[in-house]
């Protein structure tokens, strides 16, 4: 059977309520994103980091799963093979709309992470940098988020996952965030078939067999349907 590996960024979250890092007036617009975004933008100013994930550990709380969360949770469980869904996002949407394992890349806004010792832990609704580590106390406190510079969770299991895989999409990704942006190349190495599914044209469109265009919520489920149906 087919194995399908789906690489999801934040363009399937962005009609659920959650911005993407180009959208005009969005969370990220109020801060530069070597502030927020970046180990060395922690160590300057924690509270601001902390400030910063606090709020968008609230959005996204607040935020339901879309059409295509729902469209892919549909696919994971009519599919007569596997579906891997690989995520950019720190979202739950995925599952939230009924996927399942999700693999969580560039980590989640739900974890915390201590700095010091590296126990990971549910994070609570807000934290700070006096926020104490439950296994060792000290207040090293950090969002379990992957940041620039840092590498993301998982790659080898990723990179197994394209490695098996007969179909490989991309959807709500900008292709501008490496090593992600690179998962069509090792997905069309393993000879599959590959498609793009966004609201405009990633920096890689070029590399995809395949491309749809539109809302996500339009788009996903649309191609989910053609695949059950045998028509894609």
């Amino acid at each position: 059977m087919e194995k399908i590996v789906i690489l999801t960024g934040a363009g399937i979250s962005a009609e659920s309520g959650l911005g993407t890092f180009r959208d005009k007036g969005g969370i990220w617009t109020k801060y530069p994103l070597e502030d927020v975004a970046t180990p060395e933008g922690f160590a300057r100013d924690p509270v601001l980091v902390h400030e910063f994930y606090n709020a968008r550990r609230v959005q996204a709380a607040a935020a339901q799963p879309n059409a295509a969360h729902q469209a892919l949770a549909r696919l994971q469980r009519d599919w007569p093979g596997e579906v891997v869904i690989v995520t950019q996002n720190v979202d739950a949407l995925h599952e939230a709309g009924g996927a399942r394992e999700v693999i969580h890349m560039h980590g989640t806004l739900a974890g915390a992470l201590c700095g010091a010792c590296g126990h990971r832990w549910q994070a609570p609704e807000v934290m700070s940098p006096k926020t104490p580590c439950p296994a060792c106390t000290r207040p090293a406190a950090r969002p379990d988020v992957v940041w620039f510079g840092e590498m993301p969770y998982f790659m080898d299991a990723i990179y197994d996952h394209l490695a098996g895989c007969s179909v490989f999409a991309a959807i709500g990704t900008s292709g501008q965030v490496y090593p992600a942006a690179a998962f069509v190349h090792e997905a069309i190495a393993a000879g599959a078939r590959t498609v793009e599914m966004n609201l405009e044209p990633s920096a890689v469109v070029s590399s995809f067999d395949e491309t749809r265009f539109g809302p996500a919520s339009r788009i996903v489920p649309d191609w989910v349907n053609r695949l059950l149906e045998g028509r894609a």
